[in-house]
Order: C-alpha cells, then sequence, then structure tokens
C-alpha cells in the first residue's frame, strides 16, 4: 500500500514557476513509478509526466517537454515535477500517482494503482 499526498501548488503569474512535490509513505516507494497527471475544468484526467523507479527513464507529455522537469528522490521518498514557463492553459488540479510495483513508466490513468487527493494550480495570464 502507498500513501501519496501533493503539495506545491498555487497562483502564479504565466511565464511563472511552480515545484510541485508527492511524498509517498509506504514501503518499498523506490520501487514503484510514479507519474503526474492533471485535470482542468471541464476536461478528462491527462498525463504530464512520469518516472521510473530507477530514476533511468521519464516520458513527457508534449504540452510538457521543454518546460516541467520530472525527479524523484528515493531518500526521502519524494517525487518532483518543476514546471517552468507556466501557461495559463496549465490550469488544473495535478494529481500524482504511482503504479504498479517493479513496473514500467505508463502515460495512461489505468496503468497507477495509487493516487493522492492533488493540488490546484492556477495560472493568471
Amino acid at each position: 500500500q502507498v500513501q501519496l499526498v501533493e503539495s506545491g501548488g498555487g497562483l502564479v503569474q504565466a511565464g511563472g514557476s511552480l515545484r510541485l512535490s508527492c511524498a509517498a509513505s509506504g514501503r518499498a516507494f523506490s520501487s514503484y513509478p510514479v507519474g503526474w497527471f492533471r485535470r482542468a475544468p471541464g476536461k478528462g484526467r491527462e498525463f504530464v509526466a512520469a518516472i521510473g523507479y530507477s530514476s533511468g527513464s521519464t516520458l513527457y507529455a508534449d504540452s510538457a517537454k521543454g518546460r516541467f522537469t520530472i525527479s524523484r528522490d528515493n531518500a526521502k521518498n519524494t517525487v518532483y515535477l518543476q514546471m517552468n514557463s507556466l501557461k495559463p492553459e496549465d490550469t488544473a488540479v495535478y494529481y500524482c500517482a504511482a503504479g504498479r510495483l517493479g513496473g514500467v513508466v505508463l502515460t495512461t490513468t489505468s496503468g497507477y494503482a495509487y493516487w493522492g487527493q492533488g493540488t490546484q494550480v492556477t495560472v493568471s495570464s
């Protein structure tokens, strides 16, 4: 069992930056792939970025490439999402999710078994 808590969201102007954190409790977190997803008002949950359990593999949505960076500190049981050059269309609730133990990095919500409650990111124009 893995419990996830996101933090770091807030209100920022376009062009600004935020760093989201996903703190995990539970055993063997370092062996889980972790993804970030977001849900904008009136839209479904969409993939943003993901990282493998060894940090050797990362995936990004096209909308995140070049602006967002996912990383993890397994010693702290935490995964980060550094978001730069934020745009109003990045406004959403951001969720982190843990995949299956020892699993591969995936971009679909069905590939993730554990979810946090989300943190709101609002980007003003």
